[in-house]
Protein backbone atom coordinates (compact mmCIF):
# COMPACT_ATOMS: atom_id res chain seq x y z
CA UNK A 1 0.00 0.00 0.00
CA UNK A 2 1.20 3.41 -0.68
CA UNK A 3 -0.62 6.07 2.15
CA UNK A 4 1.82 8.53 1.39
CA UNK A 5 0.60 8.51 -2.35
CA UNK A 6 -2.89 8.21 -1.30
CA UNK A 7 -2.65 11.10 1.21
CA UNK A 8 -1.07 13.20 -1.44
CA UNK A 9 -3.65 12.40 -4.02
CA UNK A 10 -6.42 13.83 -1.29
CA UNK A 11 -5.32 16.85 -0.57
CA UNK A 12 -4.23 17.67 -4.80
CA UNK A 13 -7.86 17.04 -5.11
CA UNK A 14 -8.88 19.58 -2.35
CA UNK A 15 -6.27 21.87 -3.99
CA UNK A 16 -7.85 21.42 -7.61
CA UNK A 17 -11.61 21.67 -7.07
CA UNK A 18 -10.43 25.36 -5.68
CA UNK A 19 -7.99 26.51 -8.60
CA UNK A 20 -11.05 25.28 -10.59
CA UNK A 21 -13.21 27.64 -8.72
CA UNK A 22 -11.36 30.96 -9.63
CA UNK A 23 -8.83 33.12 -7.44
CA UNK A 24 -5.72 34.87 -8.01
CA UNK A 25 -2.09 33.18 -7.64
CA UNK A 26 0.35 35.35 -6.29
CA UNK A 27 4.12 34.67 -5.61
CA UNK A 28 5.70 32.61 -2.85
CA UNK A 29 4.76 28.21 -1.99
CA UNK A 30 5.51 26.33 1.05
CA UNK A 31 8.79 24.89 1.71
CA UNK A 32 9.82 22.34 -0.70
CA UNK A 33 9.54 18.51 0.68
CA UNK A 34 12.21 15.93 -0.62
CA UNK A 35 9.58 13.02 -0.34
CA UNK A 36 6.21 14.44 -1.07
CA UNK A 37 4.74 15.04 -4.12
CA UNK A 38 3.74 19.36 -4.39
CA UNK A 39 0.44 20.21 -5.29
CA UNK A 40 0.30 21.48 -9.37
CA UNK A 41 -0.20 25.15 -8.46
CA UNK A 42 1.92 27.44 -6.51
CA UNK A 43 -1.04 29.06 -4.86
CA UNK A 44 -0.12 30.81 -1.76
CA UNK A 45 -2.03 30.68 1.45
CA UNK A 46 -2.95 34.38 1.78
CA UNK A 47 -5.21 33.41 -1.19
CA UNK A 48 -7.54 31.11 0.12
CA UNK A 49 -9.72 33.51 2.18
CA UNK A 50 -11.52 34.52 -1.21
CA UNK A 51 -11.93 31.08 -2.02
CA UNK A 52 -13.02 29.12 0.83
CA UNK A 53 -15.57 31.83 1.89
CA UNK A 54 -17.05 31.58 -1.77
CA UNK A 55 -17.81 28.68 -4.38
CA UNK A 56 -14.05 26.98 -3.61
CA UNK A 57 -15.13 26.43 -0.32
CA UNK A 58 -18.42 24.67 -1.51
CA UNK A 59 -16.15 22.39 -3.83
CA UNK A 60 -13.90 21.79 -1.24
CA UNK A 61 -17.00 20.13 0.49
CA UNK A 62 -17.66 17.53 -2.42
CA UNK A 63 -14.59 15.67 -2.63
CA UNK A 64 -13.35 13.20 -0.32
CA UNK A 65 -11.04 15.65 2.08
CA UNK A 66 -13.69 17.54 2.59
CA UNK A 67 -16.53 14.95 3.47
CA UNK A 68 -13.94 14.11 6.66
CA UNK A 69 -13.53 17.68 7.45
CA UNK A 70 -17.05 18.51 7.22
CA UNK A 71 -18.49 21.91 6.90
CA UNK A 72 -17.38 23.48 9.46
CA UNK A 73 -15.78 27.13 8.96
CA UNK A 74 -12.40 25.62 11.38
CA UNK A 75 -12.26 23.02 9.47
CA UNK A 76 -12.01 24.32 6.11
CA UNK A 77 -9.31 26.94 7.20
CA UNK A 78 -7.02 24.59 8.82
CA UNK A 79 -7.77 22.02 6.45
CA UNK A 80 -7.27 24.61 3.54
CA UNK A 81 -3.10 24.57 4.82
CA UNK A 82 -3.34 20.85 4.30
CA UNK A 83 -5.00 21.51 0.91
CA UNK A 84 -2.33 23.98 -0.18
CA UNK A 85 1.15 22.87 1.66
CA UNK A 86 -0.29 19.54 1.48
CA UNK A 87 2.42 16.84 3.78
CA UNK A 88 5.25 19.31 3.28
CA UNK A 89 3.85 21.83 5.08
CA UNK A 90 2.65 19.91 7.57
CA UNK A 91 6.10 18.92 7.91
CA UNK A 92 7.76 22.30 7.96
CA UNK A 93 5.24 23.56 10.52
CA UNK A 94 5.92 20.23 12.91
CA UNK A 95 9.66 21.06 12.27
CA UNK A 96 9.49 24.56 13.30
CA UNK A 97 7.66 23.59 16.47
CA UNK A 98 9.53 20.34 17.29
CA UNK A 99 12.58 22.33 17.17
CA UNK A 100 11.64 25.17 18.99
CA UNK A 101 10.37 23.03 22.22
CA UNK A 102 13.60 21.17 21.97
CA UNK A 103 15.42 24.71 21.66
CA UNK A 104 13.62 25.66 24.98
CA UNK A 105 14.29 22.45 26.59
CA UNK A 106 18.31 22.73 25.30
CA UNK A 107 17.57 18.93 23.81
CA UNK A 108 17.98 20.41 19.69
CA UNK A 109 20.67 17.96 17.72
CA UNK A 110 22.26 18.32 15.15
CA UNK A 111 20.04 16.58 12.40
CA UNK A 112 17.14 18.81 13.53
CA UNK A 113 13.42 17.24 14.52
CA UNK A 114 13.29 13.97 11.56
CA UNK A 115 9.87 14.86 10.45
CA UNK A 116 7.70 13.90 7.29
CA UNK A 117 9.80 16.31 5.15
CA UNK A 118 13.05 15.39 6.46
CA UNK A 119 13.31 11.54 6.31
CA UNK A 120 13.43 8.58 3.53
CA UNK A 121 10.76 7.57 1.19
CA UNK A 122 10.34 4.29 3.51
CA UNK A 123 10.18 6.25 6.76
CA UNK A 124 7.46 9.09 5.16
CA UNK A 125 5.17 6.04 4.23
CA UNK A 126 4.98 5.46 7.93
CA UNK A 127 4.40 8.52 8.80
CA UNK A 128 2.09 8.83 6.34
CA UNK A 129 -0.11 6.09 7.02
CA UNK A 130 0.22 7.42 10.64
CA UNK A 131 -1.13 11.06 9.89
CA UNK A 132 -3.77 9.70 7.97
CA UNK A 133 -5.38 7.50 10.99
CA UNK A 134 -5.08 10.72 12.73
CA UNK A 135 -7.14 12.64 10.11
CA UNK A 136 -9.52 10.15 9.79
CA UNK A 137 -9.81 9.96 13.77
CA UNK A 138 -10.33 13.42 14.37
CA UNK A 139 -12.90 13.85 11.78
CA UNK A 140 -15.21 11.41 13.87
CA UNK A 141 -14.70 13.88 16.96
CA UNK A 142 -17.48 15.22 16.50
CA UNK A 143 -19.95 11.56 14.89
CA UNK A 144 -20.63 13.56 11.58
CA UNK A 145 -18.77 10.43 9.54
CA UNK A 146 -21.66 8.16 9.46
CA UNK A 147 -22.71 5.23 7.37
CA UNK A 148 -23.81 7.17 4.71
CA UNK A 149 -20.94 9.76 4.93
CA UNK A 150 -18.47 6.67 5.31
CA UNK A 151 -19.88 5.07 1.89
CA UNK A 152 -19.71 8.73 -0.11
CA UNK A 153 -15.62 8.85 1.25
CA UNK A 154 -15.37 5.07 0.12
CA UNK A 155 -16.51 6.03 -3.27
CA UNK A 156 -14.18 9.34 -3.00
CA UNK A 157 -11.58 7.42 -2.20
CA UNK A 158 -12.52 5.13 -5.41
CA UNK A 159 -11.43 7.25 -7.38
CA UNK A 160 -8.35 8.51 -5.56
CA UNK A 161 -6.50 4.91 -6.23
CA UNK A 162 -7.62 1.53 -7.74
CA UNK A 163 -5.17 -0.03 -4.73
CA UNK A 164 -8.21 -2.50 -3.12
CA UNK A 165 -5.94 -3.06 -0.23
CA UNK A 166 -5.56 0.53 0.52
CA UNK A 167 -9.43 1.00 0.28
CA UNK A 168 -9.98 -1.51 2.15
CA UNK A 169 -7.57 -0.04 5.18
CA UNK A 170 -9.59 3.03 5.19
CA UNK A 171 -12.78 1.82 5.60
CA UNK A 172 -11.82 -0.30 8.33
CA UNK A 173 -10.50 2.92 9.78
CA UNK A 174 -13.71 4.56 9.04
CA UNK A 175 -15.54 1.97 11.22
CA UNK A 176 -13.30 1.81 13.79
CA UNK A 177 -14.86 3.22 17.32
CA UNK A 178 -13.10 6.12 18.04
CA UNK A 179 -10.29 5.45 20.77
CA UNK A 180 -7.48 8.11 21.57
CA UNK A 181 -5.35 5.85 23.14
CA UNK A 182 -5.29 3.57 19.57
CA UNK A 183 -4.23 6.21 17.62
CA UNK A 184 -1.47 7.66 20.32
CA UNK A 185 -0.51 4.33 19.80
CA UNK A 186 0.50 4.22 15.94
CA UNK A 187 2.85 6.76 16.63
CA UNK A 188 6.18 5.34 17.13
CA UNK A 189 8.87 8.33 17.09
CA UNK A 190 8.13 11.90 19.40
CA UNK A 191 8.16 13.68 15.50
CA UNK A 192 5.50 11.32 14.13
CA UNK A 193 3.45 12.06 17.10
CA UNK A 194 4.13 15.72 16.66
CA UNK A 195 2.56 15.44 13.02
CA UNK A 196 -0.16 13.51 14.21
CA UNK A 197 -1.24 16.13 16.58
CA UNK A 198 -1.32 18.55 14.78
CA UNK A 199 -2.90 17.30 11.72
CA UNK A 200 -5.71 16.77 13.86
CA UNK A 201 -5.49 20.34 15.58
CA UNK A 202 -5.89 21.83 11.71
CA UNK A 203 -8.78 19.53 11.15
CA UNK A 204 -11.18 20.09 14.27
CA UNK A 205 -13.08 22.68 16.21
CA UNK A 206 -11.62 23.23 19.31
CA UNK A 207 -14.95 25.40 20.12
CA UNK A 208 -16.59 22.23 20.21
CA UNK A 209 -16.82 20.34 23.23
CA UNK A 210 -16.03 16.76 21.87
CA UNK A 211 -13.60 17.72 19.30
CA UNK A 212 -11.37 19.39 22.03
CA UNK A 213 -11.94 16.96 24.71
CA UNK A 214 -10.73 14.37 21.78
CA UNK A 215 -7.97 16.76 21.32
CA UNK A 216 -6.58 16.69 25.06
CA UNK A 217 -7.42 12.97 25.53
CA UNK A 218 -5.05 12.38 22.31
CA UNK A 219 -2.35 14.34 23.65
CA UNK A 220 -2.86 12.97 27.41
CA UNK A 221 -2.47 9.43 25.19
CA UNK A 222 0.69 11.10 23.85
CA UNK A 223 2.74 12.22 26.45
CA UNK A 224 2.87 15.04 25.00
CA UNK A 225 4.29 17.93 27.08
CA UNK A 226 2.09 20.95 27.77
CA UNK A 227 4.78 23.09 26.22
CA UNK A 228 5.02 21.14 23.11
CA UNK A 229 1.36 21.46 22.62
CA UNK A 230 0.98 24.89 23.04
CA UNK A 231 3.78 25.24 20.69
CA UNK A 232 2.17 23.15 17.70
CA UNK A 233 -1.07 24.92 18.58
CA UNK A 234 0.55 28.07 17.97
CA UNK A 235 2.29 27.47 15.05
CA UNK A 236 -0.69 25.88 13.49
CA UNK A 237 -2.63 28.76 14.16
CA UNK A 238 -0.05 30.86 12.49
CA UNK A 239 -0.37 29.09 9.53
CA UNK A 240 -4.26 29.31 9.45
CA UNK A 241 -4.16 33.36 9.63
CA UNK A 242 -2.42 33.21 6.59
CA UNK A 243 -5.70 32.14 5.23
CA UNK A 244 -7.36 35.30 6.53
Amino acid sequence: MNTTNLLNQLLKAGTDLLQNKGGTQQSGSWPQSNNTQQPANNSPLGSLAGLLSGKGGAALAGGALGLLLGSKQGRKMGGAVLTYGGLAALGAIAYKAYGNWQAQNHATTAAGPQTIDRIPPAQAEQHSRAILIALIAAAKADGHVDDRERQLIDGEIGKLTQDHELITWVDQELKKPLDPSAIAAVATTPEMAAEMYLASILVVDEENFMERAYLQELAKQMRLAPELQTELSTQAKQAIQLCN
